[in-house]
């Protein structure tokens, strides 16, 4: 881990002309990739989506209630969200027919509908999404007040600690970090293992530090950062538990999967992270499972629950598509009720209907649901704008490493640093 007192080495992303001009050169290709509408008969609707391993079922389920008037084709996206985006990007900025139905990252939906790459949701359609559906997720669907995406599913983290070490779960960070020191003073299983690289799962966990502690870094609007007092107390939570001894000594290089892998190996008594882990550590290690509970990520004080940022996947339906009815049509399908819970028992993906959780089904998949749902219902959202992916490299690269924050000043580069972003200044995310 970084000394706190060493230099901070922060390497702002700046804008290469050279590289912007042969991004936009590879766009030209990728139009050739067209839809194949089976020579005039029966459309096919190309979904573009992340892989996710049963998704084909779902898919399989909307050919069937279609009887004939279309067929939905899985077009997997590479795993990576980074290079998701480029692709869709690409190929939209094309204008390529090719694409029907796509599967967009929550932070993505706002700027793709302000570049008019995807079609608002109306009417019927509007309606059938709205009915029931979380209000969080919604939030993330909308852009100017009018609605983008089909929210399929949501995400949002918890706390997992050992019960074994710890009687109850700590309602605050400050909690967290003393229960972890006095495990670490007993000889015993001790860390509180998270993600903290330079990437967008570090502004993932400052975005719920500073929504709990009720900051503000963007504008209601949008459109100007804030960077309040809120989002001050918020890094200083976060240096000091960089700072702490309690971390993993990899804590400024950890992502999801690392941090699953270390608290398996039974080196944490705490761990932030999705619900992913659970299914896995029942798989791997279903001993130590019996002694990992549950409960809502700490708040920045013991009194005030936190706000815990959501992710998902919402639906758009591309602004090029040849066949927007059947694609509308076909999106509300894979979302709806049915293939919402079918997908969150199968592959672990949280619903973004509510009354999904409310399924019997659900209680095994999901013996953690109420948690979810009570994080659902008072989530953070990651900031909404068109300017999102550039606002989050910027904030993952003055974020860290998290142990040479300042809060005033880091405050005041992220404030800088944000507003140039949001006028497309100095990033090519």
């Amino acid at each position: 881990m970084t000394d706190p007192g060493t230099a901070r080495h922060r390497r702002r992303p700046v804008l290469r002309a050279g590289a912007a001009a042969a991004a936009l050169a590879l766009v030209a290709p990728l139009a050739a990739c067209g839809a194949d509408d089976g020579g005039g008969g029966t459309p096919t609707i190309n979904l573009y989506y992340p892989p996710e391993q049963n998704l084909q079922k779902v898919v399989d389920d909307c050919n069937t209630r279609a009887e004939g008037r279309y067929k939905i084709a899985y077009r997997v996206l590479p795993r990576q969200a980074d290079d998701q985006r480029v692709q869709l990007v690409r190929r939209l900025a094309a204008e390529d027919t090719g694409m029907d139905v796509l599967g967009l990252d929550v932070t993505w939906t706002q700027e793709f509908a302000s570049a008019k790459w995807i079609r608002e949701w109306t009417g019927q359609d509007k309606s059938e999404v709205e009915q029931g559906t979380l209000a969080g997720p919604l939030d993330t669907a909308r852009y100017e007040d009018k609605l983008y995406g089909a929210p399929k599913n949501t995400n949002v983290q918890l706390l997992w600690y050992r019960s074994d070490l710890v009687p109850q779960a700590p309602k605050s960070w400050d909690d967290m970090i003393t229960a972890a020191k006095d495990l670490k003073g007993q000889g015993k299983p001790y860390r509180v293992l998270t993600m903290g690289a330079q990437y967008e799962g570090l502004v993932v966990l400052y975005n719920t530090l500073a929504e709990s502690a009720g900051g503000k870094i963007l504008s209601d609007d949008g459109k100007k950062a804030v960077m309040d007092e809120g989002t001050v107390k918020a890094l200083d939570q976060l240096q000091r538990f960089a700072t702490s001894g309690v971390t993993s000594p990899s804590f400024s290089n950890s992502t999801e999967d690392p941090v699953r892998l270390d608290f398996q190996s039974g080196n944490g008594a705490f761990q932030v992270n999705w619900p992913f882990v659970y299914p896995a550590l029942q798989e791997a290690d279903p001993e130590l499972a019996k002694k990992v509970k549950w409960a809502r990520v700490p708040g920045i004080d013991a009194n005030t629950p936190s706000k815990v940022t959501i992710g998902g996947v919402n639906m758009a339906v591309s602004a090029y598509s040849k066949h927007p009815t059947e694609s509308f049509e076909a999106a509300r399908c894979i979302r709806d009720a049915k293939n919402q819970k079918f997908s969150a028992i199968n592959d672990g993906v949280p619903p973004t209907i509510e009354a999904v959780y409310d399924d019997p089904e659900m209680d095994e998949a999901y013996p953690m649901k109420e948690t979810i749902l009570e994080e659902l219902k008072e989530p953070a959202v990651r900031p909404l704008t068109p300017a999102y992916q550039s606002i989050s490299t910027v904030m993952s690269a003055i974020l860290s490493p998290p142990s040479a924050i300042r809060p005033e000043q880091t405050a005041k580069e992220l404030r800088k640093a944000i507003s140039d972003a949001l006028q497309s200044k100095g990033v090519l995310p």
